[in-house]
């Protein structure tokens, strides 16, 4: 009973502030309000204690930050169109990209072994295992509001 209480309040926490984020698009606390969302589900999922949560979020946040950067600067790199470059920018752009998805393989494993020494085997395992279920919420919710969007008043009566 109290892992079905709980789980329903981290749904009912999560439908609330995705559905405020993406009402208030375009404001600047949307993600702030994604990333309590994320904090919420991870939390639950991973059956955080109070002391882990105290000592784990610090580190993860250190480690997102670093994976978002690294995953810009590789967007960065894919901006340009190979018809524009030369030869050896293309290399040198191909190069760049290898070495940071290196970096955020070397990332991945560093925070591997941090997050060991603050969570069970069983919680790293089900960490990896929320994240790609959150990401996978948020673009299901973002796909289903768009094609919400785009379906005229004539063809939403005809369904």
């Amino acid at each position: 009973m109290k892992y079905f209480l709980r789980s329903v309040l981290v749904v009912l926490v999560l439908a609330v502030a995705s559905a405020t984020a993406f009402a208030q698009a375009g404001r600047p606390d949307r993600l702030s309000q994604l990333e309590n969302a994320k904090i919420a589900y991870i939390t639950d999922k991973i059956a955080l204690t109070q002391d882990q949560a105290q000592k784990f979020w610090p580190v993860y946040n250190d480690f997102s930050d670093k994976r978002r950067e690294l995953n810009r600067r590789l967007r960065q790199l894919r901006i340009t169109a190979p018809d524009a470059l030369t030869d050896q920018q293309i290399k040198d752009n191909l190069t760049q990209a290898m070495d940071l998805r290196e970096q955020e393989v070397k990332l991945e494993k560093d925070y591997f072994t941090k997050f060991q020494k603050l969570l069970s085997i069983r919680q790293v395992g089900k960490l990896y295992m929320a994240e790609r279920d959150f990401t996978r919420e948020v673009i299901k919710r973002v796909a289903d509001r768009r094609g919400a969007r785009t379906l005229s008043p004539a063809s939403r009566s005809d369904e």
